[in-house]
């Protein structure tokens, strides 16, 4: 199996979410990586296996990895409340659909996730985690972005939630 990368942006303001993953079987370079990262915390980003709830994971087996250092006990608690439950819903919700084609006890997902330092609203952050995680790992099944939307896409100038030309 290729891995599959894939990148989900969801709602706006300091709630939104974005979300980059990488999936791939837990034997190959995917899972390597998987490990790697679990055993490799530094300072304000401590990967953690993601959990429907204590002692049940997801799977496949999520990798959380904090984009943005934890800087307060606000944020700590929606990254790892709120934005990690959202990555189980958005995973969850991908299985229940058959996204991931093989028995999802064979892969590893690692899912980069930025959490606002300035957010506030969990169920806010939770949704739109649940949709950004969901819509990058259809994005990486699909090997998205399709050529035509990305050609078109080029044609205007790039921007995104934080920045646009003028």
């Amino acid at each position: 199996m290729t891995p599959q990368l894939g990148e989900g942006f969801a709602g706006s303001g300091a709630d939104a979410a974005h979300v980059n993953t990488v999936l791939g079987l837990r034997d190959g370079p995917v899972g390597t990586a998987w490990a790697t990262a679990l055993a490799s915390p530094s300072a304000g980003h401590v990967p953690f296996v993601v959990v429907v709830r204590p002692n049940l994971p997801v799977v496949p087996f999520t990798l959380f990895v904090n984009k943005a250092a934890i800087v307060d006990d606000r944020h700590g608690t929606l990254t790892w409340g709120a934005a990690q439950a959202g990555v189980a819903a958005g995973v969850g919700r991908a299985f229940r659909e058959g996204v991931f084609g093989a028995d999802p006890r064979d892969l590893a997902l690692i899912a980069a996730v930025w959490v606002n330092p300035a957010a506030a609203d969990e169920e806010a952050v939770f949704a739109n985690n649940t949709a950004a995680t969901h819509a990058a790992l259809v994005m990486g099944t699909a090997r998205g972005p399709s050529l035509d939307e990305l050609r078109a896409a080029l044609v205007a100038d790039p921007a995104n939630p934080y920045f646009r030309t003028t």
